[in-house]
This record gives structure tokens, C-alpha cells and sequence, in this order.
């Protein structure tokens, strides 16, 4: 994957690779050690089922090595 700047993932939308919007980043995650990234916090899309996935106040918890690519959209496996 491509490097990024953090502050341009910020905002972005995130979806499922079957085209599911599952919501937008609002934070991220990171290992103060080594620098990397653990989690994106998300803001869910209000219809999106949210079950699966660990939570933290209104967030959702996305591992970031689900990331499987970043252009428009942050897309998940």
C-alpha cells in the first residue's frame, strides 16, 4: 500500500469491498512504539450493523490491516 498522510484519511468514507458504506473515519489508532496504526474509530453509518465490530463510545473499531486500498474511499476487506 501507499504511503498517506494521516491527516488526509481523516473525513474519508470507509466501505466493504462489496460496496457497503459502513461509515467515516473520525480517528486512529496508533502503536506510540513502533508507530503503526491499529485501529481507524468510524463513525457508522446510521443502517449499518454494527455487530461485529468492537466499539468504543459512538465508534466503531476497524483494524486497519483490513485496509486493502485508499483512494476516494477507505476500503475494507
Amino acid at each position: 500500500m501507499s504511503k498517506e498522510f494521516a491527516r488526509n484519511l481523516f473525513n474519508k468514507q470507509v466501505m466493504a469491498t462489496d460496496g457497503t458504506e459502513i461509515g467515516t473515519l473520525n480517528n486512529i489508532v496508533v502503536e506510540i512504539k513502533g508507530g503503526n496504526i491499529i485501529d481507524m474509530l468510524v463513525t457508522p453509518n446510521p443502517n449499518f450493523d454494527t455487530s461485529r465490530y468492537r466499539k468504543a463510545n459512538n465508534f466503531i473499531l476497524i483494524p486497519f490491516d483490513s485496509v486493502s486500498a485508499i483512494k476516494d474511499y477507505i476500503i475494507i476487506d
